[in-house]
């Protein structure tokens, strides 16, 4: 299994809404999308762009539900309906890779959300590709727990401040699982946030630190470094001479 991905653009996302995970059946007990957090990363970089909307599921939530994620029907009573902010959606997501965790449960919901539209909406998979996160953990760490706390707690990852299920909030933990479990990950502060606040995990860079030493070639090594280009370029094209 090729678990690094070779796309350039993708969009780490998740859902809730208004029942439990019962898996794919449970939009044909009328469930709804409550909540949207997709987080943007590009060549394995997360830029700060996020997606985030609350949406009114024209429907009463699950008490158990709420017991998840804290989203109570008062709440979402004047958020926008899903139609109101397909568009919007789908244009985010449009031509990235779509990571999600149990991805088959959200892309499900997602593509009932685009049935109910008029006129009807696509397929999830029919505007990007999707990666299920859970499918590689499976991979790497069979037989073991698998869910985004347990690979939080596998690959030293903060989730303190998941009391309560987010999709934003989670998008951003599992961008950070997604980025270890494939190999590391650069971050920068793209967000404009101010330095030291908490935001998408992403790393800030210490203003306060010693300037880093600067340690340059001295003319011996570069008349050595000189000629060994030579001896490269006389035996084909040399890429480190313009």
């Amino acid at each position: 299994m090729n678990i690094v991905s070779s796309a350039k653009r993708q969009v780490i996302l998740d859902t809730e809404t208004t029942g439990m995970n019962q898996g794919a059946g449970a939009i044909y007990l009328g469930h709804r999308i409550i909540e949207i957090g997709c987080v943007e990363v590009i060549n394995r970089r997360l830029t700060g762009r996020h997606y985030h909307e609350y949406i009114n599921p024209q429907q009463i939530i699950d008490e158990e539900a709420i017991e998840v994620h804290g989203i109570t029907n008062e709440y979402v009573a004047n958020k926008p309906k899903f139609a109101e902010i397909s568009q919007s959606f789908i244009d985010f997501i449009d031509g990235a890779e779509v990571v999600a965790h149990n991805a088959s449960f959200d892309v499900s919901f997602m593509d009932h959300e685009f049935s109910l539209l008029q006129p009807r909406g696509p397929k999830t998979a029919d505007i990007c590709p999707i990666l299920d996160t859970l499918d590689i953990a499976k991979f790497l760490h069979p037989g073991q727990k698998n869910n985004l706390d347990a690979l939080c707690k596998r690959y030293g990852i903060d989730n303190s401040r998941r009391e309560l299920h987010g999709a934003l909030l989670d998008a951003e933990i599992l961008a950070d699982v997604y980025l270890m479990m494939t190999g590391g990950q650069t971050k920068f502060n793209l967000s404009g946030e101010k330095a030291g606040e908490e935001g998408g995990g992403i790393n800030r860079l210490d203003r306060n630190r010693a300037n880093l030493k600067v340690i340059r070639a001295t003319a011996d090594e570069l008349t050595k470094h000189e000629e060994r280009l030579d001896l490269v370029a006389k035996s084909g094209q040399c890429i480190w001479r313009g």
